[in-house]
C-alpha cells in the first residue's frame, strides 16, 4: 500500500475513534440509568441534582428520612451539563421538588465566566424545569465558599445574590444560604468543613448543609 494510502486510512481511522468518543459525565449517567433499571424510583419524590458537593453526599437518605431523595448529582459538572442531561437527572422522576447545586464549576472555568454567565445559565435551567414541570418545586443551594476556589470569590457572591432575587420573584422556589454558615466570624471559610483538597465537604460541612436544607424540603 503507498504510504498515501496508509495515511488516508490512518486518518479515517482516528477520525472515526474521536467520533466514537462518550459525551461529557456518560458513564455517571449511564451508572443512573443502571441504577434506575434495578429499582426505579415512585415519581413525586425529591430530585438532588448538580456537582460533586451531592455526588459526595452518601448519607442524604438517611439524613432526611422522611423524604424520598433522589440523588443524581454527578461530579465536575457545570450548569449546562445539568441542562444537557436534565431528561436523564430530572424529568424522568417527576419529582414533587428539584434541588440544585451547581455553578462552582461554572466559576471555576475562567475569566469569560462572570456572575452574569452563572446566573443566565441557571435561569435557562429555571425556565426548562418550570416549562416542563410547572407544579414542581424548585430550590437553589446557594455555592460555597470553598477555600479552593478563593479568587472567585467575587463571581460566586455575586451569582449567589442574583440567583436568590431572581428567585424571589418566582413561586414554588427556594434559595437556601449555605455560603454564610460556613465562614467564620472573620468571614473566612471555617477549614473543618472541608477536606484536604479545601473544595470538598467534611462531614461537619454536611451537617450545616442538613440544617440548612431540611425546612426547604416539600412536604
Amino acid at each position: 500500500m503507498k504510504s498515501g494510502s496508509l495515511i488516508v486510512l490512518f486518518l479515517i481511522l482516528f477520525a472515526g475513534g474521536a467520533a466514537a468518543q462518550d459525551p461529557p459525565f456518560y458513564k455517571d449517567i449511564q451508572n443512573f440509568k443502571r441504577m434506575d433499571s434495578a429499582a426505579m424510583p415512585p415519581k413525586g419524590a425529591i430530585v438532588f441534582t448538580g456537582s460533586s458537593s451531592f455526588t459526595g453526599w452518601k448519607d442524604v437518605q438517611q439524613r432526611f428520612p422522611d423524604y424520598t431523595i433522589i440523588n443524581r448529582g454527578f461530579g465536575g459538572s457545570s450548569l449546562p451539563h445539568v441542562i444537557m442531561y436534565a431528561d436523564d437527572v430530572i424529568f424522568k422522576y417527576e419529582p414533587k421538588q428539584v434541588v440544585i447545586y451547581c455553578g462552582e464549576n461554572d466559576a471555576a472555568a475562567g475569566a469569560q465566566v462572570t456572575a452574569d454567565t452563572i446566573t443566565n445559565r441557571f435561569i435557562t435551567l429555571f425556565n426548562l424545569i418550570r416549562g416542563r414541570l410547572p407544579d414542581t418545586d424548585i430550590a437553589f443551594v446557594s455555592m460555597k465558599p470553598s477555600p479552593s476556589r478563593v479568587k472567585f470569590r467575587d463571581v460566586i457572591t455575586k451569582a449567589n445574590d442574583r440567583i436568590k432575587t431572581f428567585l424571589e420573584q418566582h413561586p414554588k422556589t427556594a434559595y437556601i444560604d449555605v455560603y454564610s454558615k460556613m465562614l467564620d466570624t472573620n468571614g473566612a471559610p471555617i477549614g473543618t468543613l472541608f477536606q484536604s483538597d479545601s473544595l470538598h465537604m467534611t462531614r461537619p460541612g454536611y451537617d450545616i448543609w442538613t440544617e440548612a436544607i431540611g425546612p426547604y424540603l416539600k412536604k
